[in-house]
């Protein structure tokens, strides 16, 4: 499963995934994704079922996985949190520039501001 972590001040997304496969035990916990989110208003697409989700279009680049742990006493948004996987299960959450640096060295992709 995975979850977008949204910089609304910097427009950027990050798509963590943090089992192996969708309802798995099997923990991934990992950055997989790193892109800009586009300028363009969200829109509405149908999928099977009748499902009929909003969409934002995302510019993504070239990035390394990055597995989380060795990267969470550097993140903010995990500071103090034993349960910091807890936010992820909301599926968008905004995250600090601080963060978004952080986790886009680890991919090897430099977004220093």
């Amino acid at each position: 499963m995975s979850t977008i972590i949204a910089c609304t001040a910097s427009e950027m997304a990050f798509c963590g995934c943090f089992s192996v496969e969708f309802g798995s035990k099997n923990k991934l916990q990992t950055f997989t994704a790193i892109g800009i989110i586009e300028q363009r208003e969200p829109y509405q697409v149908e999928l099977d079922g009748g499902f009929q989700p909003y969409r934002r279009d995302v510019c993504w680049f070239p990035a390394e996985e990055a597995p989380i742990r060795p990267i969470l006493g550097g993140l903010e948004f995990s500071a103090g949190k034993p349960n910091w996987g807890y936010q992820f299960r909301f599926e968008v959450f905004v995250i600090s520039d601080h963060d978004m640096n952080v986790i886009a060295a680890a991919m090897g992709v430099d977004f220093a501001r």
